[in-house]
């Protein structure tokens, strides 16, 4: 039963690592670069600080750093050295098979993927605060490409992505209650939230309290939040036409 799911893990990677265009090549390099979003980040905390009591965003600051913590430290401390996996790029069974994009091979083991794990769970973490469709459907896409990057440049199995996105998603979510939690119960976060919520009505802030518990303000105030899917769309346009150069 596992050697079957590995066989098929493996033609998987190989029916979608590389191709034969040099700048799709180069655009999953850039996609697949932390520097390439660092406008995106920069533009997320811009909105928040806009809109939301410096201590809130503090604390979700915090969080988010959590999410990203566990995810790595979880995926590349514990399960690679593990689950001993080979990544594809140092697979002996797939030597000559695999489409090694700008010579790329990464460390030797690969399972779970660590940028799977870290991506999805800062997307979960993002969505559920925010809650806003554009910035779910800006999050996610952003995970899922960054994801998809590593199958392209042959640095991990779709297996590898599937199982470091399912890890994320679990971090991003507990981690959120954690932060609904300190937001409302640690008295150096919630008084400033407490604060923002009493311009609110309370048809308002009772109907976002059933949803997960986050302070209703969020979804209610929040501007400017179609911010963060054009930065989105800015840095693929930045990453398509730097590949061109």
């Amino acid at each position: 039963m596992l050697d079957q799911i590995i066989h098929t893990d493996q033609q998987l990677l190989l029916a979608l690592n590389g191709s034969d265009s040099p700048w799709l090549d180069s655009v999953m390099l850039t996609i697949t670069s932390t520097s390439t979003w660092l406008p995106l980040i920069f533009v997320l905390l811009y909105v928040l600080l806009r809109n939301r009591p410096w201590r809130e965003v503090l604390l979700f600051v915090v969080c988010l750093a959590l999410v990203i913590l566990i995810t790595d430290r979880f995926s590349s401390g514990f399960c690679k050295p593990f689950f001993h996996r080979f990544r594809p790029s140092h697979e002996p069974a797939l030597e000559g098979l695999v489409d090694l994009v700008g010579n790329k091979r990464g460390g030797l083991y690969g399972f779970i993927s660590s940028h799977a794990a870290n991506t999805f769970g800062a997307g979960a973490f993002i969505s559920l605060y925010f809650r806003r469709r554009p910035v779910t459907i800006t999050v996610f896409l952003w995970a899922a490409l960054c994801s998809y990057s590593r199958i392209y440049l042959g640095l991990h199995y779709p297996g590898d992505i599937l199982c470091g996105a399912l890890f994320g998603l679990l971090v991003g979510s507990l981690v959120s209650i954690l932060f609904s939690f300190l937001l409302r119960r640690c008295p150096f976060f919630s008084a400033s939230s407490s604060a923002s919520s009493s311009s609110l009505t309370p048809s308002s802030s009772n109907s976002h309290r059933v949803l997960c518990g986050f302070p209703s303000e969020v979804p209610d105030s929040l501007s400017n939040p179609l911010l963060i899917p054009a930065t989105f769309a800015i840095s693929l346009l930045f990453a398509a036409l730097y590949a061109l150069l």
